[in-house]
């Protein structure tokens, strides 16, 4: 029997051990994400997320602009957009928090959520003592999805001793803890010092088909296939309170990292509730990953087909104040949100 152990440990070495997938030649030639700059969401209260970010999990602020205009509105498609964006940083990997000042309308995150709904999104941050970094989501009254950290048994020889715990955010955002013991993860994870958080290790997102997932990232985006598993069990269950949870597990990497991207397809319970169609970048539920590209057009180009416009075309910035000058958003079959965008 598999566990979520298992596919721990290949997701925090897939940034950096990709296998032998084959990536279409029209990818690899025109396409290819070089790294994931930022994983990011819409936040209800700027001010109250940085707060928990820096207070609870140790993230440092590291930009924090105000845009609108045109070039803004064709990003998102909305009209009369003006929004504060934030970028926070832990360890090398950077968080990007989105408040729209206008439109001000905000919907939250559906309640119920659970991890099988395919607008389930989170990102895992890999600490140094789990027990201590447990009792500083205790001490915040951080609300946990899982009861307490899952420890993986020495009966599991691959992943025993890895521990993980998922919780959310003030605004309902998913987040996820991982611990790995000696002889276990990537070598980056195992870097000197005190710091109790150490960095983001992987964005998940749930999807209906594996299949048609790996078309999207791999042929079209150029990402490589790094690992795969079949998550089930009792630790499974708990990690993500979900009863007789069984997913398949999926992990792809960009050339460099982390963060890498890791796909859910739940067989048990099955898909749950879709990304609502009326889903808009002012959502609370809304997620956007920041991939980068050499050639932002021919990105735009390979991955039409498949994705989902969010924005109208390309779009030229006149600076960076979002730390790139060309980009675009589409959503992917599933209707999860990528930022594809050029340095």
């Amino acid at each position: 029997m598999k566990s979520i152990g298992q596919y721990l440990i290949a997701l925090c070495c897939f940034p950096f051990v990709p296998c032998m997938a084959t990536v279409s030649d029209a990818a690899e030639s025109r396409v290819a994400v070089q790294s994931v700059a930022a994983v990011g969401f819409t936040v209800s209260d700027m001010e109250q997320s940085v707060a928990f970010y820096r207070d609870v999990l140790t993230f440092k602020p590291v930009s924090d602009v105000e845009v609108d205009g045109p070039e803004y509105d064709r990003l998102w498609g909305i009209f009369g957009v003006r929004a504060r964006v934030v970028r926070m940083q832990l360890g090398e990997q950077q968080l990007e928090l989105t408040e729209f000042l206008s439109p001000p309308d905000v919907r939250p995150v559906p309640v119920p959520s659970y991890s099988n709904d395919l607008w389930f999104q989170h990102f895992a941050i890999v600490v140094r003592d789990m027990e201590e970094a447990w009792a500083q989501l205790r001490k915040h009254h951080v609300r946990q999805v899982s009861p307490r950290p899952q420890t993986i048994p020495l009966s599991n020889t691959a992943a025993a001793g890895v521990k993980a715990i998922k919780f959310r955010d003030p605004d309902g955002h998913n987040l996820e803890l991982l611990w790995f013991p000696d002889g276990k993860g990537t070598p980056v994870w195992k870097r000197g010092g005190t710091d109790l958080f150490l960095g983001i290790d992987h964005t998940a997102m749930t999807v209906r088909s594996t299949e048609s997932t790996i078309k999207f990232y791999r042929d079209l985006l150029g990402l490589t296939v790094a690992a795969g598993t079949l998550n089930m069990g009792s630790e499974q269950q708990r990690l993500d309170s979900l009863p007789g949870a069984r997913a398949r597990v999926t992990g792809l990497a960009p050339k460099t990292g982390p963060p890498g991207l890791e796909f859910l397809e739940y067989e048990l319970p099955m898909a749950g509730r879709p990304m609502p169609a009326d889903s808009h970048p002012t959502d609370l539920w809304y997620w956007q990953t920041t991939l980068v590209v050499n050639d932002v057009e021919a990105a735009a180009a390979q991955v039409r087909e498949m994705a989902q416009p969010v924005s109208t075309g390309v779009v030229m910035f006149p600076d960076r104040s979002l730390g790139f000058e060309r980009g675009f958003l589409v959503r992917d079959p599933d209707g999860h949100a990528i930022k594809v965008v050029s340095p």
